[in-house]
């Protein structure tokens, strides 16, 4: 039983057109919530404020008759509140909304409690949550029957809304803000002020809504792999269903792009020889991370918008929709709004994309995030290898040193910093990088971005996912950035093989290096006219 309140009780009721009838002296025989409420010896209500349906008239004369047998000192007065559908969230919602602004509340005079036991289940969560956020400045109280009816009017109970006094629920709630923020950092115990303010407005919209989320910044700056963990973070809160399906725009090129993403049927084209239901249709019930979303034709874009807004589209050849309801995250690294102003980028999509928008900083900017990140990386590569690979004293500091200079651009970011340590680590002898493999890869990063190496990694920029260059062996992709290079430099295939196999060609009685080029490109996912496109631009 909770303690009397030395003001006067002020209880907020709807009358129960269920557990309160009852007629005839029976009537009393039965557990009736808001009679009962009036009917404890050390709890006395000075003012019930019954609300009710007009077409509950007659009943509510009843119970405010029975209220005043047997409990003479409370006052009850009624508010007509009719409800055309008491299991209609917004008509529910709306009328408690209006009384509450509307009723003379004074707190500094009166004690409020709102009876929560009456009303359908939506009036009741209607009232709990304008009672939470203090439309009611009251608190709850809960009327429950006796185990026998000669056990008197039942119990009752106060629940205090106010969440701050529950330190267990509090620690809960913050032990679980941070288990989610340390998985969008991927576990990195990041130091810059500004990254993770911005993990922590990330963390707050992801689990919060289901709108599209746009991720800018610099190439190598984690787009993808944030994508994959706000992904992992909806799933883990059943905010997701389906798969995460990662698309890098800037590898779809010409007619192709239109298939990938939004499938088609069979004879669309030549070379339909089956239907292919698209990239869309895979992500449904899950997530769709859209990478350099700027890379898109204005076709495409038209489509997606589509897709976004009515979770329909269709495919190429069919004549009719298609359905997926998929989440987006899209990422890029160009300026959209410049995209728009230069009419390659439509700006109703850019609207729609952009409700939600977050710029992952520069690895030049977050200096302070180098030192966790090199502990993470090499532990990363030990678990691969499986063996442990550490810096010499010497040769930490002289690695730390260079990275952290205002000349050291990174210009890859992240991806220029894992490549280094992937590096560093493969040459170490006995799973010790020492000072002379770290000044050999301070030189050779210094070449790197003042671009006298024929471009580096950057060669594959743009024509392979991001996902798919980390996958790949440092051999392959050494020899696939100079091949590529050599090619950009070319006029034709034809002048490229000459140049690549210049020595065995003498050799050989038939030449088609052309050919051979094409092929091996080919087994990449690549054409001669991805790299020429690649670049022009």
């Amino acid at each position: 039983m909770p303690a009397q309140s030395p003001k006067p009780v002020v209880v907020i009721g709807l009358l129960g057109t269920t557990l309160d009838t009852g007629k005839g002296p029976k009537r009393w025989e039965r557990w009736r919530p808001t009679v009962s409420l009036c009917q404890h010896e050390d709890f006395i209500v000075d003012r019930l404020e019954l609300i009710h349906d007009r077409r509950a008239k007659s009943l509510a004369t009843q119970i405010i008759a029975d209220i005043g047998s047997v409990s003479p000192e409370t006052q009850v007065v009624q508010h007509d509140l009719s409800l055309r559908d008491a299991w209609d969230f917004d008509e529910v919602f709306a009328k408690l909304h209006d009384f509450a602004t509307s009723y003379p509340f004074d707190t500094e005079r009166e004690d409020y409690l709102f009876h929560i036991t009456t009303g359908t289940h939506v009036v009741q969560i209607c009232s709990f949550l304008l009672t939470e956020t203090r439309y009611f400045p009251a608190r709850l109280i809960q009327t429950s029957p006796p185990r026998n009816r000669k056990d008197g009017p039942g119990t009752l109970s106060i629940i205090d809304l106010d969440l701050s006094k529950y330190d267990r629920l509090a620690s809960r709630f913050k032990r679980e803000h941070d288990d989610a923020v340390a998985s969008l950092k991927d576990g990195i115990e990041t130091r810059n002020a500004r990254f993770n303010a911005l993990i922590d407005r990330i963390e707050h919209v992801a689990v919060r809504t289901t709108d599209p989320i746009l991720l800018t910044g610099p190439t190598g700056a984690g787009k993808s792999k944030l994508a994959s963990r706000i992904y992992e973070l909806r799933h883990h809160r059943r905010m997701v269903s389906g798969p995460l399906v990662v698309v890098n725009c800037a590898t779809l090129r010409g007619d192709s792009a239109m298939s990938t993403l939004f499938g088609h049927t069979k004879g669309a084209f030549t070379g339909a020889a089956s239907d292919r239901p698209g990239l869309l249709r895979r992500a449904d019930g899950g997530l769709l991370f859209l990478d350099e979303i700027g890379e898109l034709g204005l076709d495409e874009q038209a489509m997606l918008l589509r897709a976004i807004e009515e979770k329909r589209f269709m495919p190429l050849g069919s004549d009719r929709d298609v359905e997926s309801d998929f989440q987006l995250i899209a990422g890029t690294n160009r300026d959209l709004q410049a995209c728009v102003r230069e009419g390659t980028f439509r700006d109703d999509l850019l609207a729609r994309i952009n409700l939600w928008s977050f710029e992952l900083p520069a690895l030049r900017d977050r200096t302070e995030d180098i030192e966790p990140n090199i502990e993470f990386e090499l532990a990363r590569f030990g678990e691969r290898r499986g063996h442990q690979v550490r810096f010499s004293a010497e040769a930490r500091s002289a690695f730390l040193a260079f990275a952290c200079e205002p000349t050291s651009s990174w210009a890859g970011n992240f991806r220029d910093l894992n490549a280094a340590l992937t590096r560093m680590a493969t040459l170490a002898p006995g799973g010790r990088i020492t000072i002379d493999i770290v000044d050999d890869e301070c030189a050779r990063l210094r070449q790197a971005w003042n671009g006298r190496d024929g471009g580096g990694e950057r060669a594959l920029d743009g024509l392979l996912a991001p996902d798919r260059i980390d996958e790949m062996d440092l051999f392959d992709r050494l020899q696939l950035e100079s091949v590529i290079q050599i090619c950009r430099d070319c006029r034709s295939l034809s002048d490229a093989g000459r140049t690549l196999f210049a020595t065995s060609r003498e050799r050989r009685t038939s030449t088609n290096d052309a050919d051979r080029i094409r092929k091996y490109l080919a087994r990449f996912g690549l054409e001669w006219s991805d790299v020429q496109q690649d670049a022009r631009a």
